[in-house]
């Protein structure tokens, strides 16, 4: 069997972009990989949360296995991931109804991670503005699933949600900057992601 294309793009406006994606979702092993994040996902519930200040701001864990799949796997796979994951995650800890709008913000979560970090080089930048955009996802689609499922209005689950995530962003990112520093050179070794290279430290931009 010939080995992966692992080829690098700038940006993900481009139809070869899109056609490794298709191919990364039809490889056996990529589709092995977000099982396991999924398993991770799950495994990383149980770690409890931290608490950042004051306002019930918490550090919580499972962001971290998306994103590793959305490197790795990209936009195709993301998609897919996002409903599974969602969906195994609710059937394992299940509080109150099944709501398919916590599964839809998972899914394009997990595609935004995977627009920014996917065959590409992970920065400092990219990384923050992937976490700036799921971040203010939570926000405008968190907020609506909230007003929907409960009592107060939108403006006020919007007020909450903004604080916390805006209090996370920094610590988010900083999370994901360790883990891509300490992983990507592992995952490339195992050809799961593009080769290192001599410097594979994660630079600013």
């Amino acid at each position: 069997m010939s080995a992966p294309n692992r080829t690098l793009y700038r940006t993900p406006f481009s139809a070869a972009y899109w056609r490794d994606a298709a191919e990364d979702f039809r490889r056996p092993r990529t589709l092995a990989f977000a099982a396991l994040m999924i398993a991770a996902c799950v495994a990383l519930s149980y770690i409890p949360s931290i608490p950042v200040g004051d306002g019930g701001v918490r550090v919580t864990w499972g962001f971290l296995a998306r994103a590793m799949c959305a490197v790795v796997c990209g936009p195709v796979t993301a998609l897919v991931f996002g409903f599974a994951e969602d969906t195994v995650s609710f059937l394992l800890h299940p509080s109150g109804p099944y709501f398919p709008g916590y599964a839809l913000t998972t899914m394009i979560g997990t595609l935004i991670y995977a627009l920014f970090l996917y065959r590409t080089r992970p920065t400092v930048v990219r990384i923050f503005l992937a976490k700036l955009c799921t971040n203010a996802l939570n926000v405008v689609l968190g907020s609506l699933w909230s007003a929907i499922l409960y009592s107060k209005g939108y403006l006020y689950y919007m007020t909450v949600s903004f604080y916390k995530n805006l209090v996370m962003l920094p610590v988010q990112t900083a999370m994901l900057c360790f883990l891509l520093a300490a992983l990507m050179p592992v995952l490339s070794r195992m050809g799961l992601v593009a080769p290192a290279g001599r410097d594979a430290r994660i630079s600013v931009i």
